[in-house]
């Protein structure tokens, strides 16, 4: 058109948020929180591979040297909520420097610990607290804002980059652990996690685009939000949830704890143990993609289901299988079983809940979901400490498993429920 000005023809090309959900730039961005995620997760998985060093050189018994994970647990888990709030409020640029900082400063505090207790502060405070919770549930939330027609992957994606950091760092570790000792190992830590997470925090300087309460969902389907998700409200559907979440881990958390110091146990050795670990968690990276795949197709609900039955399968055959090669096999399809099960929680918040409380709730459920871990590592040394074994300590995940297969089956039974007789809406 003659008339129009170069001023009036780059308008057109200028994009709006709403240009940037699934765009290459969502991407890219996801890439990034993908490496930040590998990196800040590193503390939980250290910890369980130095609790063999920890407890010889301290001298507790097995509970004792597993409270460093619990706290860091427990800190990771208010943490996120904490870090949520600082996300939605500035940017996840800022929570994710607190965090780098945060890692430095507690991997410095712990490897200059003198004793069992100022190890577990180390790690409930710094580590926990304030460090490593600003890599997942503020990222996975903020994740969930870029991404419409394929929610359910990008999330599944983001979430892989705990289970990344299960596979690389625990042989890494080990080795650093064997070669230089623990203390040395934390220094190293210290330097890598705060240098390499600084520089890339300022790649998420952007704030997300706003998401509509309406439209497409995980998989390009409607969402099914509600102001009465599953027919309840929605602090009866969150509490449900939240219960759902701490039992699943309390059973997750038996292997990925404990696995190194089983396999000392039984004469294989803590590298053998740590090998096991790497490799379930190299699986659970693979199983998170595919439950982001299915979730797009099912629904977070299902996917949910199908998650918790198979990694009670998976529980089970711990129990009569303890040779070296079995165990290798048995950790590996647990990994396979169970990876899609915490990603299938914050989709199903952004199903069934109202977008704009996306953030807190999805912060909620995976604060529990940390919860259940920490729990469910100190749980299983103290049954270790009564009894002697891991069998009933592998019994006790199962029992707990259950519960968390018991309220998904209710919870899909209810949105059937609601499918078959929907609500009459009220009138004035």
């Amino acid at each position: 058109m003659q008339g129009a000005t170069p001023a009036m023809t780059d308008a057109r090309h200028i994009p709006t948020p709403a240009d940037l959900v699934d765009s290459p730039y969502a991407a890219m961005r996801l890439l990034v929180t993908l490496a930040l995620m590998t990196i800040g997760n590193c503390g939980m998985y250290a910890v369980a591979v130095m609790l063999p060093a920890v407890q010889a050189e301290f001298g507790v018994a097995r509970a004792d040297a597993s409270l460093p994970y619990t706290l860091m647990m427990v800190g990771f888990g208010v943490g996120g909520v904490l870090m949520g709030k600082l996300a939605d409020r500035f940017g996840v640029m800022v929570p994710l420097l607190i965090g780098a900082a945060s890692l430095g400063l507690g991997f410095l505090a712990a490897g200059m610990s003198s004793g069992i207790v100022t190890l577990a502060l180390a790690h409930g405070v710094l580590i926990g607290l304030f460090g490593s919770s600003a890599t997942f549930a503020p990222l996975v939330a903020d994740t969930s804002l870029w991404f419409a027609r394929r929610r359910g992957i990008a999330v599944a994606v983001c979430a892989s980059g705990n289970y990344l950091a299960g596979t690389i760092w625990p042989p890494v570790i080990q080795h650093f652990v064997e070669a230089i000792g623990w203390r040395q190992t934390y220094f190293w830590m210290a330097a890598l996690t705060f240098a390499s997470m600084t520089a890339l925090a300022f790649f998420m300087r952007r704030r997300p685009p706003l998401v509509g309460a309406s439209g497409a969902g995980a998989g390009g389907r409607a969402d099914l939000t509600s102001d009465r998700p599953f027919g309840m409200t929605p602090g009866q559907a969150q509490a449900l949830l939240c219960v759902a979440a701490i039992a699943c881990c309390v059973a997750m958390a038996m292997p990925q704890v404990h696995i190194v110091a089983y396999c000392g146990d039984l004469g294989y050795g803590a590298a053998r143990g740590a090998q096991m670990l790497s490799l379930m968690l190299g699986f659970g990276i693979a199983s998170r993609l595919i439950s982001g795949a299915i979730c797009d197709r099912i629904g977070g609900i299902r996917t949910l289901l199908l998650g918790s039955v198979l990694q009670g399968v998976a529980l089970l055959l711990y129990l009569p299988f303890d040779s070296l090669w079995s165990l290798y096999l048995v950790s590996a399809l647990f990994g396979l079983f169970q990876g899609g099960i915490v990603p299938a929680y914050a989709i199903i918040v952004r199903e069934y809940f109202e977008p704009k409380e996306a953030g807190a709730r999805v912060g909620t459920v995976l604060m529990c979901s940390l919860l259940g871990m920490a729990l469910g590592g100190w749980m299983s040394g103290k049954v270790f400490d009564l009894t002697g074994s891991y069998q009933a300590a592998f019994v006790n995940g199962v029992a707990w498993n259950l519960v968390n297969v018991a309220i998904a089956v209710f919870l899909m039974s209810r949105v059937r429920r609601l499918a078959a007789h929907p609500p009459v809406p009220r009138t004035a």
